[in-house]
């Protein structure tokens, strides 16, 4: 996956955002003002925090060690870095994306999930 995939990944969802309010080089995706997505863009391999489940996270670094890392500069419990170089599916990066998504939804107050459903 390029950069400008999991851009265009990432902005294909409803109400999402994005932002830049590090530095130019590390754009934020936000859904209603939550961030689900933070990545590197100018960095080689590409990298992208993702919020995630605690369980799954853990999982998930068993799994993939050195492809998927306790989340950098964030809560190691729901956030994960996961290193988007090739070496896992694309697949599977777009899963942890969708799932980071809907993680962040999931905790928005119940009018404002309900203004994401409408068309």
């Amino acid at each position: 996956m390029t950069p400008q995939q999991l851009r265009a990944f990432c902005l294909s969802f409803n109400a999402v955002t994005e932002e830049f309010p590090f530095r130019p080089e590390i754009p934020v995706f936000k859904v209603l003002g939550k961030m689900f997505a933070l990545t590197w863009a100018g960095e080689r391999p590409l990298k992208v925090n993702l919020k995630c489940d605690p369980e799954d996270a853990v999982r998930l670094r068993a799994e993939h060690p050195g492809l998927i890392d306790p989340g950098y500069h964030m809560n190691k419990r729901h956030w994960n870095t996961i290193t988007v170089d090739g070496d896992l599916p694309d697949r599977l990066v777009r899963e942890l994306i969708e799932d980071s998504y809907d993680l962040v939804v999931a905790g928005l107050p119940r009018a404002e999930r309900l203004r994401l459903d409408r068309p």
